[in-house]
């Protein structure tokens, strides 16, 4: 959000100070132009249901992630609790995981189920990894669609232009108060064009790419985490091994968390809900 209002700011504030004019910076021909030309090139190249998503993702340039490294933090912790939880009560206790968790999502709902079919880690990381990677790229074709986007609206820009130029050709035999609105025209569907390509469609792609590439690097490392209860890891190996995934800064530790009696306890809790 300050980003945004900071961008805009960068771009008003010249214009308060050059002009007391600030209505020649508004043309509604102009705006349909691009934004109209902008979305019916994208309705053409892609499916509807994708563009209209792709749209929607405009508004994750004002919302966190939700994916943080805090929550890789604490999901390890869960991953390494789940571990004790089998260690104690075996692979089926994991069912109650999932009929007293409605909130949590999809993916980790999918680890449990499949741990507790009784497949092998390496198949369940087949399965997951598969199930990560869809996921992320069904993401990025709305990131893309954005970037696609973010492309074509300057090239409407520049028809914008050359419309306006072509109407200001025409009429410089003849009535000279046409050359004021076909020079906005010219001008400002370039401007317009530039700004939604910088200041919204481009960064709206990078923001989603760059959340979805950290939601994916969780998946793997929750995919990392279920492999290993499958194949009935130790807490603690599990603990090290999904370390090894982490930033040195958030790392799970058993001992600083209250050691091994701590985590049991949460599983024994966990067992008895």
């Amino acid at each position: 959000m300050l980003g945004v209002l900071a961008g805009i700011g960068l771009f008003c504030r010249p214009i308060i100070i050059a002009t007391d004019n600030y209505g020649s910076f508004l043309d509604l021909a102009s705006i349909v132009m691009v934004l109209g030309g902008t979305l019916a090139a994208a309705f053409i190249a892609y499916q509807a249901r994708y563009v209209l998503l792709a749209l929607k993702e405009v508004g994750g340039l004002f919302l966190k992630g939700k994916v943080d490294r805090k929550m890789l933090t604490v999901e390890t912790g869960k991953i390494i609790r789940w571990g004790y939880l089998v260690k104690k009560s075996g692979i089926l206790a994991l069912e109650r995981e999932i009929k007293g968790a409605k909130k949590q999502d999809h993916f980790l709902n999918y680890g449990i189920e499949l741990v507790i079919t009784g497949y092998s880690g390496d198949e369940v990381r087949t399965m997951l990894s598969a199930a990560a990677e869809g996921q992320f790229q069904r993401s990025m074709v709305l990131a893309d669609i954005l970037k696609n986007m973010a492309g074509t609206a300057p090239a409407f820009g520049m028809i914008g232009t050359l419309v306006g130029l072509v109407i200001m050709l025409e009429t410089l035999g003849g009535d000279p108060k046409g050359l004021g609105p076909a020079l906005a025209i010219a001008l400002l569907t370039t401007l317009y064009g530039v700004l939604l390509s910088r200041m919204i469609f481009l960064p709206a792609s990078s923001k989603l790419a760059q959340k979805e590439g950290i939601l994916r690097f969780r998946n793997f490392l929750i995919t990392e985490g279920f492999a290993m209860l499958a194949d009935h890891k130790s807490p603690r190996y599990i603990q090290d091994k999904m370390n090894s995934y982490l930033d040195p800064s958030i790392h799970y530790k058993i001992d600083r968390q209250g050691g091994g009696g701590r985590q049991q306890r949460d599983a024994d809790a966990a067992a008895a809900e």
